[in-house]
């Protein structure tokens, strides 16, 4: 529930209000829209923070935190008179973004579980895919009765009576921060930071949720310039969230008997087979569906990965160090889509993601790589 509703009237909020609030204020819809960007590049600005504090103190406070600074943002947007009152409601919303969405829920759950979080971090990204299935329809039901300035102040009553009591009192305390040395304290995770490991998630992750943040934006516009009509692109686009959805499922059902590499290998897969299928003028169909299944096991193997990697003792600081570069590209890469749209037209700027599909799935066969000769090795030296 916390997940839905601080996904649902964040990151999914304007896809729905921006058209309302461009009506009512004419404010232009690029300036509206640049809100989300504002949004995402100040969480990815905070997120090292953020999984400090984490890795500190636990999860329970900074996640209710984070409830509140949305709830403040929302309130903010709400009473904002002018385009920059509304941008800064999207500062206030973003740093909630960075102590709240996924990575800081993550980094809670690895905190509270250790080792064992795997099975909690695959269910939560199960029930956190339905935010836009169930939040899109309240946030429109809420703006035809309420207005978005309504429609805003509702989700803020939403996160200060519903979210915040559920992280504070809900969750349960997280394990003793363990005793740090000194060169501990001087920096999270060093070992992590000069581990190629590491680097191999950050780059793979990176492309991949730049990739989807484009891909979310532009996709219409690729899929008509195919020969798809509007309403065809629309279904086939729709497709995506059901994939995601499905994927997530049968990772759960598998129980998790499998190392989390080849969770990020299929995932990475998946999504190269969409963009290289769509290119190659397979069904539109089975392109989307297998790029919505790898989209969505990314989000399990974003937080299971790490932890399997570098295990649960620096894991919120790994976290927070992983979300710095994914949540700026995720900012920027709208504004990237467009500029090549521009520049190179959608066929274009479908060969650009087709090539791009392919760093990802080389980080991660590099990853497996070393994950499968560090257990032969281990295996040798246990006989």
């Amino acid at each position: 529930m916390v997940e839905i509703l601080a996904w649902g009237s964040s990151f999914y909020l304007l896809a729905v209000l921006a058209d309302p609030i461009r009506i009512d204020t004419g404010w232009p819809r690029e300036l509206i829209t640049a809100g989300i960007s504002v949004g995402l590049l100040v969480s990815g600005l905070a997120a090292a923070q953020v999984g400090n504090l984490i890795q500190i103190h636990g999860g329970r406070r900074i996640l209710a935190t984070g409830m509140t600074l949305i709830a403040a943002g929302l309130t903010v947007l709400a009473l904002s008179q002018g385009i920059g009152m509304f941008l800064g409601g999207w500062l206030l919303i973003g740093l909630g973004m960075g102590a709240g969405l996924y990575d800081a829920a993550f980094s809670t759950l690895g905190r509270i579980y250790g080792s064992g979080a795997r099975g909690p971090i695959t269910a939560l990204t199960l029930w956190g895919g339905f935010a836009s299935t169930v939040c899109w329809p309240l946030t429109a039901f809420m703006a035809d009765h309420l207005g978005w300035r309504g429609t805003c102040l509702a989700y803020a009553v939403m996160h200060l009576a519903i979210t915040v009591p559920l992280c504070i009192y809900g969750l349960p305390r997280g394990k003793p921060q363990p005793a740090q040395t000194e060169d501990d304290e001087t920096g999270p995770a060093p070992n992590a930071l000069a581990d190629h490991r590491f680097w191999c998630v950050a780059l793979g992750g990176t492309v991949l949720v730049m990739m989807s943040s484009v891909w979310s934006v532009h996709l219409i516009t690729v899929l008509t310039s195919t020969g798809h009509t509007v309403a065809a692109a629309v279904g086939l686009g729709a497709l995506i969230g059901p994939a995601q959805v499905g994927a997530r499922l049968v990772e759960m059902l598998g129980g998790g008997k499998h190392h989390p590499v080849w969770t990020f290998v299929i995932s990475t897969s998946l999504v190269a087979v969409g963009f290289l299928g769509l290119r190659m003028g397979l069904p539109a169909a089975a392109a989307l569906i297998a790029y919505g299944g790898g989209n969505g096991l990314w989000s399990i193997a974003r937080g299971s990965l790490p932890l399997s990697l570098f295990g649960p003792r620096d894991y919120a600081r790994i976290m927070g160090r992983l979300a710095t570069p994914i949540l700026i590209a995720s900012a920027a890469a709208p504004l990237i889509g467009g500029v090549l749209i521009a520049r190179i037209g959608p066929q274009g700027l479908l060969d650009v993601l087709s090539a791009a599909a392919a760093l990802p799935l080389l980080a991660a066969l590099i990853l497996l790589r070393t994950v499968i000769r560090d257990t032969r090795r281990a295996t040798a030296a246990g006989e």
